[in-house]
């Protein structure tokens, strides 16, 4: 394997999520067993600009395999957008010595790399790390399973209570613009309803399948929704709605918010940010650059920057229709 790499950068940008911390251990470590030097950079983007590097080497990520969030911190930085930002990251890389750079993070860090190599041909590589899963080009994001596992046990959580007091649950979960961990939540905990951005089912439609589930004999109910979904400008104005519109109904709303980006990463985030973080690394020392690594079939793979950036995630039509058939 040709070593033309001698000295490789890792940062975490965007959100955080579980699982970056494994993937900087894995690029770490896969520098140490090339002979490749490696260098931390804190706060994303903004750490470039600032020259917050340190040298990293296989004993520095001891010990972090199973925390959440990221070591190397995360930032979002407005002055890198800036022509005069990105010349500064660029000198104080240089003057480090760093000749390719990993970078940890969902689309807009992609983009911030993207730009940064068309504009001065550094070597860059991606690793997906959100827990939207909202990435192009991997079945699976760094935190996507992780986060999944928390919501459906606070799903379980307040199930209890639903049915201990016959209440009609609204849970908000993450997902702006993807459905992906309401679908899925909702199918493994049971909820009578999913509402999605990608399924715009109409205020009607919920109604009708709220007193589907009560004329069916069913005392309490789940409704899953993503922050993003269309029906309601918020998940309170749903509340309201079914408030004004249906009777019998005790309605109580619970936004998980950021408790689902925390907590310690699932067995399958680790493994995956482990084959990533390997993946990433030896695709740099073979002169690739300009890739995203990413899970399909089972195997790790490199879509090109632009393409995962560019490109939209499907809901899946197979989970649209299971969960509809487990809501009767």
């Amino acid at each position: 394997m040709p070593n033309r790499i001698k000295k490789v950068a890792v940062l975490t940008s965007g959100g955080d999520a579980p699982g970056m911390n494994a993937a900087v251990r894995s690029v770490v470590r896969t520098c140490a067993y090339h002979g490749v030097e490696c260098v931390g950079v804190y706060r994303g983007y903004q750490g470039m600009i600032e020259g917050d590097f340190k040298p990293m080497n296989a004993r520095s990520v001891r010990g972090i395999i199973n925390k959440g969030g990221t070591i190397l911190k995360s930032a979002r930085s407005k002055e890198f957008r800036t022509k005069e930002g990105r010349e500064k990251a660029y000198q104080n890389i240089i003057k480090e010595g760093i000749e390719g750079i990993v970078v940890i993070g969902g689309d807009g860090s992609f983009t911030g790399a993207l730009v940064f190599n068309q504009e001065y041909g550094f070597p860059v590589m991606g690793i997906p790390g959100t827990i939207d899963n909202d990435i192009f080009g991997t079945t699976h994001t760094l935190g996507f399973d992780t986060a999944l596992n928390t919501v459906v046990d606070a799903i379980d959580k307040i199930r209890d209570t639903a049915s201990s007091h016959n209440r009609l649950f609204f849970i908000e979960v993450m997902g702006r613009d993807v459905g992906h961990i309401a679908l899925n939540t909702g199918i493994a905990g049971g909820a009578e309803e999913i509402l999605i951005p990608e399924e715009d089912l109409g205020l009607e439609r919920l109604k009708e399948s709220l007193n589907k589930s009560r004329t069916s004999g069913k005392s309490s109910s789940i409704v899953v929704v993503a922050e993003g979904d269309k029906i309601g400008k918020n998940i309170f104005e749903l509340k309201d709605y079914v408030d004004e519109n249906l009777d019998g109904y005790d309605v109580r709303v619970s936004v998980l918010g950021h408790m689902q980006r925390g907590g310690s990463p699932s067995c399958f985030d680790r493994v995956l940010a482990s084959r990533m973080g390997v993946k990433a690394v030896e695709s740099m020392l073979n002169g690739e650059s300009n890739y995203m690594v990413g899970l399909l079939n089972n195997k790790m793979e490199l879509t090109p920057l632009e393409q995962a950036i560019k490109g939209k995630t499907k809901i899946n039509l197979e989970l649209l229709r299971v969960s509809d058939i487990m809501s009767t």
